[in-house]
């Protein structure tokens, strides 16, 4: 399998968007633009809110045969672990495999000086097309970089093997499938560590992952700034504008370098509604010619929340519970994604003010609208967080997004377009 050019991530929550997440990408390809979907979403989503991941196969499979989809598509395992893949294997033919807790615990030794014997020859002044400056490297940097992320990759290596006995292996050489892929899709991602990663450390990183034979088609690494959920990005653009635009050129340079898919991108997770850096992203693609995964699972179940309160009558009830009981349960619901979200509590508005609110004013504080003096990021960011409320009300919950589908659809499929696509990859 192959994932082409672009991709976006198109999690959902309660597996209910997949026809009006499609429409989205549907548009785009009238327009003469493909992107390929796919639906993600991680063993913790699941165990919240009570699905399988046979639920996101079925409703990708739903909803391609409904829009006649005709090309191609994928589910994502998204961020899982040794201990958790096996529950993914059937239903999955992408897999995000999640390191970062092995990132900065020590390799073994042997495997240490092996990795420095083996990339000895990069000591020195690299170049790199695309980069201003030379990468200075040092025998104690090689060494350095082994010790904090070799043992995460040999990890990925073993999950990469571990499904690949599961669904198949790429043929061997001298077979008559030479040349084949898996019958999957492989992501490494290093984006929940503590620091973004060098240029010089992502050159390295790249070289473990092909030393461990994975043939990832995307990395996601951890950039410079904050990718909180569900808002924009926090930081330099400049900056970071800078960094993506060398990442993509140190990801070119270790293609050839190393061997790795021709296809490799760069992949942005949390990367829904980062609207300041989708310009220079853009940008970069073009200079490069280079592709990329964007991930936006949380969004869509925003813009469900939104087309309740549209809706009125006890879809704007059903809204204004959810956040209610989310704000009396800050503390367990904003755990989990402590490192992602900045909410400043005193700027959340209180829940006997909400229940004045009409499904417009509610519409208002939630959907992604900076240009809206009633946008709240900070109320948004917490009902990003509170799909665990919605999960407990059970059919009360998944019967009004039945009952209220158009409205809900109408507002999923605009954001995607109008909010991600467009300014992405067309305007």
């Amino acid at each position: 399998m192959i994932l082409d050019k672009y991709s976006l991530g198109i999690g959902d929550r309660f597996c209910c968007q997949g026809k009006a997440q499609l429409a989205a990408l549907i548009k785009a390809k009238q327009q003469g633009l493909n992107i390929t979907p796919v639906w993600n979403k991680s063993n913790r989503e699941h165990t919240i809110i009570g699905t399988k991941p046979a639920d996101t196969r079925k409703e990708a499979d739903d909803a391609a045969a409904a829009c006649r989809w005709d090309g191609p598509y994928f589910v994502d395992a998204d961020h899982i672990a040794l201990s958790n893949v096996d529950g993914f294997i059937e239903s999955s033919d992408f897999f995000t495999l999640d390191v970062a807790d092995f990132t900065g615990k020590p390799a073994d030794e042997a495997d240490v000086k092996s990795f420095i014997q083996k990339h000895k020859k990069y000591i020195g002044a690299l170049a790199i097309d695309g980069i201003d400056e030379s990468l200075e490297i040092s025998e104690q940097q090689i060494e350095a970089i082994a010790k904090k992320f070799l043992l995460a990759v040999k990890e990925a290596g073993k999950i990469y093997r571990h499904i690949e006995a599961a669904k198949g292996a790429p043929a061997k050489p001298g077979s008559d499938r030479t040349g084949l892929r898996p019958d999957f899709i492989t992501e490494v991602s290093m984006d929940e560590t503590d620091e973004p990663q060098t240029l010089v450390e992502m050159f390295f990183i790249l070289a473990a992952i092909a030393d461990e034979r994975i043939p990832a088609q995307t990395i996601a690494p951890k950039f410079t700034g904050r990718f909180n959920k569900g808002v924009d990005y926090v930081g330099n653009v400049t900056k970071f504008a800078k960094e993506f635009e060398e990442d993509l050129a140190v990801v070119a340079f270790a293609v050839k370098e190393f061997g790795l898919p021709e296809n490799l991108k760069m992949s942005i997770h949390s990367g829904s509604d980062k609207f300041s850096i989708y310009g220079p992203i853009k940008e970069a693609l073009k200079k490069f010619d280079a592709g990329l995964h964007l991930k936006t699972a949380g969004t869509t179940w925003l813009e469900e929340l939104i087309g309740l309160a549209l809706a009125g009558g006890d879809g704007l009830a059903i809204a204004k519970e959810v956040y209610a009981k989310a704000l009396s349960r800050i503390d367990e619901l904003c755990a989990p994604y402590a490192t992602v979200i900045d909410i400043d509590r005193a700027k959340l508005p209180r829940p006997q003010d909400v229940d004045k609110w009409d499904g417009r004013r509610f519409a208002a504080a939630l959907r992604h609208n900076q240009r809206c003096q009633e946008y709240n990021p900070h109320f948004r960011q917490l009902l990003h967080v509170a799909y665990k409320i919605a999960a407990e009300m059970g059919t009360h919950f998944s019967d009004a997004l039945d009952k209220y589908e158009d409205v809900i659809a109408q507002n999923v499929t605009e954001n995607i377009y109008e909010r991600h696509i467009k300014p992405l990859f067309m305007e």
